[in-house]
């Protein structure tokens, strides 16, 4: 049985020439970010961006490449005229979870509060639940930043109906997107919509930094981070790097969603960060015709397992149409239809985050050094 592994894929990608330079595409340095994952193969083909579209021979001779070796199963391989970013100063390590002072200075220096939304896995409605909550607690009085840290799926310039890219005043610092009267700031914003992302953990590190530190957010009472499924290289940028005031988990009522939740939580845990509660999202279906209830997924798990954990359960959302719909036409329904009763079980969520930040920035104050005088 064969294994797949990088040096077996970099091994048969010396076959590939580049045919204006004379030598393989691995000595030249052109493949970047790749992954091997049981299976399934993933990278980019730097090139030069004059060279682009006539690389495209050089990028179907690699997939080719690598789909002739014994035990692959996919390969997806993308030109790209990105460049190896600076390496990250060696000062950042060893900061510990980057929740001092020094951190949020360098990073979001007028931001009261930064809140993440997380899942386990992937397809239960993350992206929807955190640009909700961001609108409910801008309709709660809050000024609110929205910060798209799903770098390989970002969904928020759809989601907020916000088109083309950011400007700069100083040619430096970018200025954020706005939409329904909250700022964003998306890699959705700087790549086409249909690019795969296919990046190392620096490289992802990078860009989320970026996205903090060079965009101009100004003073916010709260941002709400979404940030990508999973408990890999990205979250854990997030959770080490930011001063993450807390997380709120969002999972499904399967069985199987809930161990992902438990994931989470588990990460949060382990960098200290504070998890606010647990949202159970598609709780249940209201048929539209007949104003029936399902639960086509159980319902409950959420809540149950929030009392086996030890944190709060923050509320429930049905599975419905609408508020897929409006979250895919750029209106979620928080702002389209404020008086519904999913805008209202929103509200509800955020007013109880509100409540959690206002405690954990107390406790924090509380906990701050105090000069005695005897």
């Amino acid at each position: 049985m064969s294994h797949v592994n990088s040096e077996t894929i970099l091994e048969a990608l010396k076959a590939v020439q580049d045919p204006d330079r004379g030598q393989d595409i691995v000595t030249l340095g052109m493949v970047q970010g790749l992954e091997v994952r049981d299976g399934h193969v993933a990278f980019a083909v730097v090139v030069d961006p004059q060279r682009g579209a006539g690389m495209e021979p050089v990028r179907k001779a690699a997939e080719q490449a690598v789909y002739g070796i014994d035990g692959v199963l996919s390969a997806t391989v993308v030109l790209t005229a990105e460049a190896e970013p600076n390496q990250a100063p060696a000062h950042d390590h060893g900061h510990g979870h980057g929740h001092g002072h020094g951190a949020q200075e360098a990073l979001l220096p007028g931001v009261k509060a930064i809140v993440a939304v997380a899942s386990g896995k992937g397809g239960v409605g993350k992206s929807t639940t955190a640009v909700n909550l961001a609108l409910a607690l801008s309709s709660l009085g809050h000024s609110v930043g929205l910060l798209d840290a799903d770098i390989y799926g970002p969904s928020m310039p759809r989601m907020l109906g916000i088109t083309g890219e950011p400007t700069s005043a100083d040619g430096r610092t970018l200025n954020p997107m706005e939409g329904h009267g909250i700022k964003c700031m998306s890699m959705g914003f700087l790549v086409e919509e249909e690019t795969p992302m296919i990046w190392r953990g620096p490289m992802v590190q990078t860009a989320l930094t970026q996205l903090m530190r060079d965009v101009a957010w100004g003073e916010l009472d709260v941002m709400v981070v979404d940030m990508p499924p999973g408990t890999g290289d990205a979250q854990l940028t997030m959770a080490q790097q930011v001063p993450l005031t807390g997380a709120v988990i969002v999972s499904t009522p399967q069985d199987i969603a809930l161990a992902d939740a438990r994931k989470g939580l588990n990460m949060f845990r382990k960098v200290d960060v504070p998890v606010f509660g647990i949202v159970e999202n598609m709780s249940y279906f209201i048929c539209p015709n007949c104003g029936d209830r399902s639960e086509i997924f159980g319902h409950g798990g959420a809540r149950q397992e929030a009392g086996l954990l030890g944190m709060d359960f923050l509320g429930e959302l049905p599975l419905h149409i609408d508020i897929r719909t409006t979250s895919d036409g750029g209106n979620p329904i928080t702002v389209s239809d404020p008086d519904s009763a999913h805008a209202q079980a929103y509200r509800g969520i955020a007013q109880k985050v509100w409540a959690k930040i206002e405690q954990a920035l107390a406790a924090k104050e509380a906990a701050a050094p105090r000069i005695v005088v005897h």
